[in-house]
């Protein structure tokens, strides 16, 4: 790797410097890199290894054709979330639960809208009931509290999505992958499996998990044993006798391997279903109400445009789709305020070489630099300015995929926020229609501001490469007064 500029100190003891700052502040190392190098590869210390960082449509495009035998998502991701110790080796070796969610997830977004929309009424009226004057809450802690149980109301149904204990616990697990994650790779190959064990929360929250869903599992695969698959030939109307049109139903409709039908394996799918999804879309949704309280200019033309698709379609997946505007806003939201500074990340398996001649060796970290592409002139005229409507104007142009390209769960070379390729994130239509759905339903129901009526943004924390909103910043909601 010596071939490739350095962001701060490069020396075998002074990087570690670097390494140290890396942890707060890397999204301004990546972004020193992308100024200082305009557009060529370059190298940042971590504590444990270096990362070779690109930007550029060119190099995304060469990342996100190379063959997985060469350039690894799943190794990076193994490496990063430690997935045999923090999810289990099952989780880390088999990835089943993906296709599902890319598949049947996707495909029932539409039958089970309604669930979804009754469950965000729900969740308001527990979390932010509708008042004539101000409620603080904490931002980001209920904006957590909300997706996951619209979320949960989606993959496990009533009750459990309503139980206490058990969001608690959901919340929990996706905190504790991340930081147990971080732990276990404070530690060298050989202890990585006693600390995985022994010192972190996970196998205690597994075992916890087990309680709450362990006994509607087994039901369902009591029913799967009596029935078989025969029930996907009987009559829709008894086959829901046994089946609930939910994330259980549907993995053990596209399970194969015998340990599929454990409850432990499937447990540890639906825990793993919602660490994906929740703590981006958290994430999201906090940035983009932060962003419409110090943007309100933005809010007449959305709710006018709410008001109008809702007045036409009802509360439907078809309605979130010709909300263009409000589209726009959140994919703005994204583009500067993304969860991840770096993206598209891969280890090279093998060595790789670009077309321009730049070589990667076996074992190397590549990713590619998201955020500063985001702010990037060339690409988004006034780009450090918030526009709402960006995208909904884009989607105007002339070009004959202009209407599809800009909406939010496109996949595109210059702005990445999904992924990329075939490892770009699978569940994106859910998260995009959770986050829509839930947006909306603030922008039509409540007046908004920030704590004390601040236009002041809370200011991102910066943990490596995740953009977090601030923890500590509070809204106040009142119920819509125009």
């Amino acid at each position: 790797l010596n071939a490739f500029p350095t962001v701060g100190h490069s020396g075998v003891l002074t990087s570690y410097i670097t390494a140290l700052k890396w942890h707060q502040h890397a999204g301004e190392l990546i972004q020193e890199g992308y100024d200082k190098f305009g557009g060529r590869p370059f190298k940042v210390a971590t504590m444990s290894k270096w990362i070779v960082v690109f930007s550029g449509t060119k190099y995304v495009e060469h990342i996100r054709t190379a063959p997985i035998n060469v350039l690894s998502f799943r190794a990076e991701i193994a490496e990063r979330f430690q997935n045999r110790y923090t999810m289990g080796r099952v989780i880390s070796n088999d990835f089943y639960h993906i296709e599902v969610i890319r598949s049947t997830l996707t495909r029932n977004l539409g039958s089970r809208f309604s669930d979804i929309r009754d469950e965000i009424l729900a969740s308001f009226q527990d979390f932010i009931p509708l008042t004539e004057d101000w409620t603080v809450v904490p931002a980001y802690e209920t904006s957590m509290h909300i997706v996951c149980r619209v979320a949960n109301r989606f993959f496990v149904g009533l009750p459990l999505c309503r139980n206490p204990g058990y969001l608690s616990l959901i919340e929990s697990y996706t905190r504790d992958v991340a930081v147990s994650a971080k732990t276990i790779n404070s530690f060298p190959e050989f202890l990585k499996p006693l600390v995985g064990r022994y010192l972190t929360p996970l196998p205690r929250t597994v075992q916890r998990a087990l309680g709450y869903l362990g006994p509607m599992v087994e039901e369902r695969l009591m029913q799967e044993e009596l029935h078989g698959k025969e029930w996907d030939e009987r009559p829709a109307t008894e086959c829901l006798q046994f089946l609930q049109n939910d994330l259980l139903t549907w993995l053990l409709g596209q399970a194969t391997q015998e340990h599929h039908y454990t409850v432990h394996d499937l447990t540890i799918r639906i825990l793993t279903v919602n660490f994906a999804a929740n703590h981006n879309t958290s994430m999201s949704l906090t940035h983009a109400l932060y962003d419409l309280a110090v943007h309100p200019e933005h809010i007449k033309e959305l709710r006018e445009e709410i008001e109008a698709v809702v007045e036409e379609d009802g509360w439907t997946k078809p309605a979130l789709f010709r909300m263009r505007k409000v589209d726009s806003f959140l994919k703005e939201s994204q583009r500067l305020s993304s969860a991840s500074t770096l993206r598209v990340n891969r280890i090279a398996l093998q060595d790789f070489t670009f077309s321009d001649g730049t070589f990667i060796p076996a074992g190397a970290t590549i990713g590619v630099a998201v955020d500063a592409m985001n702010k990037e002139e060339d690409l988004f005229p006034e780009a450090h300015t918030f526009k709402g409507f960006r995208f909904a104007e884009m989607r105007e142009g002339s070009g004959e995929l202009d209407g599809i390209r800009h909406q939010m769960v496109s996949l595109g070379l210059d702005q990445i926020v999904f992924g990329q390729g075939r490892h770009a994130c699978p569940g994106r239509f859910f998260a995009v229609s959770e986050l829509k759905a839930i947006f909306a339903h603030i922008l039509l129901n409540y007046d908004m501001q920030l704590e004390n009526g601040s236009r002041e943004r809370p200011p991102h924390k910066c943990l490596e490469i995740l953009m977090l909103p601030d923890p500590r910043a509070k809204l106040m909601f009142r119920k819509r007064r125009d």
